[in-house]
Formats: structure tokens, C-alpha cells, sequence
């Protein structure tokens, strides 16, 4: 008998019923699933918001009870993604599942890892390599602006990452707006190398950190200008060499040659 047989065999019912419920919510096409991951995604957003606000919010009473409430959230999601996982190793070798793990760690132990609290926006790095969020916009007929609109969250993500990392490391002199919306400025001043001059950062390490957010940022600006501006392409995995991006008309893949049936939308 194989592996997986056994495993079938020894899974407790109640436990595969959930396991089967939870694939239709999270990877399902029915409107259901529809309703629940559309929910899903805007819960995320709910909880990057809160990471985004998280330097002000730190010194209110109720913090906290916020942090620990995502938490929650947070390690729920990662328990039904896990059930709903067809091949639990793999889904929790992939890198988005890494992040959500560190993510709940400092969630869990917000005075111990604050210092790196600011790496939790990359939730929404994580977010966008879900494939929910593509999907409702597939359902609008926005397809196209896939390529683009991962480009922007990527360019969000590194400002927010690297204006928690100022804050945290340059501008914690005090709490509150002023100083993280100075951090956010000094960023945006950086990457866009417009502005620069009436707020640095002090020593090496600030010149440092100022040489590498530069680069990273016009990087990503350009990724951004050409997910806009080049020729739209289609999303569909080769059944050969997996290559995913391929011209609207396109018969043969480009990377292997082999025939490819993408299908058409009907414009």
C-alpha cells in the first residue's frame, strides 16, 4: 500500500472533512470561495495597515491587545493554509510562508524583537504572491495589469521596510508621527533622489543605508516603468519548462518551443 494511502487511512474524518472545506474556500472558484478570499485579502489589508501604523499606535495602552489579536489572525491563517495545502513540506519551504513565521514571531514577542517589527510589512510582499488577490482581479477583466500592479506592491514594500528601518535605527529619539513621518520622507527623498539635503542620516551607516536604498529604489522604479509601458503578456505555466509570461498570440513557448493552448478570453 503506498504512503499516501496509509496516510488517508490513519487521517482522522472530522479533520479531512475540514481539510476538504478548507481547499474549496482558499482555492476554490464558487462564489463562496470568491466571497471568503476576497474577505481573506481585505483582513490583510486591515493587518498591514496596522503594521504601517505601528509606530504611532506602540505607545498606546491598547497595543498590546492589537498585537496580540493579529497574532491570532495571523496564526490562523497559517494553520487553515497548511490544512488547505495539498503538500504541507512544500507550502512551508516556500519564502512567503518563512516571512508569515517571522512575522508571528515578532507578533508574539513585540518587546523582545521590537527592533525588527519593521520587517512585518512584508506581509504584503507575502499577500501579493497569493493567488487570491489575482484572482478577483482576473474576475474584473484586469489581468494585464498583473505585472504592473506586483511592481508597485514590490516598490511599496521596500519604501515601507526600509522607512521602519530609519525609524527604528535613526529617528527613534521619540515616538509618535512626526518622527516616522520624517523617516518616510527621508525614504521617499532617497529613492526618487529628489529633495535630498534637509534631512540625512548621521555616520557611515547612514550614508550606507542612503547608497543602498538609492539603488534598490531606482531598480524598482524601473521594473515599475516597464510593467507599465512594455507590451501586455499573458499568464499561463508551460507544461514544459514551467515559463509562465508569454505573448497574447503566442503558439510556441519561447524558452522550450513547445506548443502551448492558451486560451482566449473572447475580446
Amino acid at each position: 500500500m503506498k504512503a499516501a494511502d496509509k496516510e488517508g487511512l490513519q487521517e482522522n474524518p472530522a479533520i479531512s472533512r475540514l481539510r476538504d472545506r478548507l481547499r474549496k474556500l482558499y482555492h476554490g472558484r464558487t462564489p463562496a470561495a470568491f466571497r471568503f478570499q476576497l474577505a481573506a485579502v481585505i483582513i490583510d489589508l486591515a493587518i498591514i495597515a496596522f503594521f504601517v501604523a505601528t509606530p504611532v499606535l506602540q505607545q498606546s495602552s491598547s497595543f498590546l491587545w492589537l498585537d496580540y489579536a493579529v497574532a491570532a489572525l495571523v496564526a490562523a491563517d497559517m494553520i487553515a493554509r497548511l490544512l488547505a495545502s495539498n503538500d504541507m513540506l512544500r507550502l512551508m519551504k516556500r519564502p512567503t510562508s518563512w516571512v508569515d513565521a517571522f512575522i508571528l514571531l515578532t507578533l508574539l514577542m513585540p518587546t523582545a524583537l521590537a527592533n525588527l517589527a519593521f520587517l512585518r510589512i512584508l506581509r504584503l510582499w507575502s499577500l501579493s504572491r497569493s493567488g487570491s488577490l489575482w484572482r478577483h482581479l482576473e474576475m474584473r477583466g484586469l489581468r494585464p495589469w498583473r505585472e504592473a500592479s506586483q511592481a508597485v506592491i514590490n516598490l511599496l514594500t521596500f519604501l515601507f521596510v526600509i522607512t521602519g528601518f530609519v525609524y527604528t535605527f535613526f529617528f527613534r529619539t521619540g515616538t509618535g508621527l512626526e518622527n516616522y513621518i520624517d523617516a518616510l520622507y527621508f525614504t521617499v527623498a532617497t529613492v526618487t533622489t529628489t529633495g535630498f539635503g534637509d534631512i540625512v542620516l548621521p555616520g557611515m551607516a547612514g550614508k550606507l543605508t542612503s547608497i543602498v536604498t538609492m539603488i534598490i529604489g531606482i531598480s524598482l522604479f524601473v521594473r515599475l516603468v516597464q510593467a507599465i509601458f512594455r507590451p501586455a503578456r499573458v499568464f499561463f505555466p508551460c507544461p514544459r519548462c514551467g515559463l509562465q509570461r508569454h505573448e497574447p498570440d503566442a503558439v510556441h513557448c519561447k524558452a522550450c518551443g513547445h506548443i502551448l493552448n492558451i486560451p482566449d478570453d473572447g475580446s
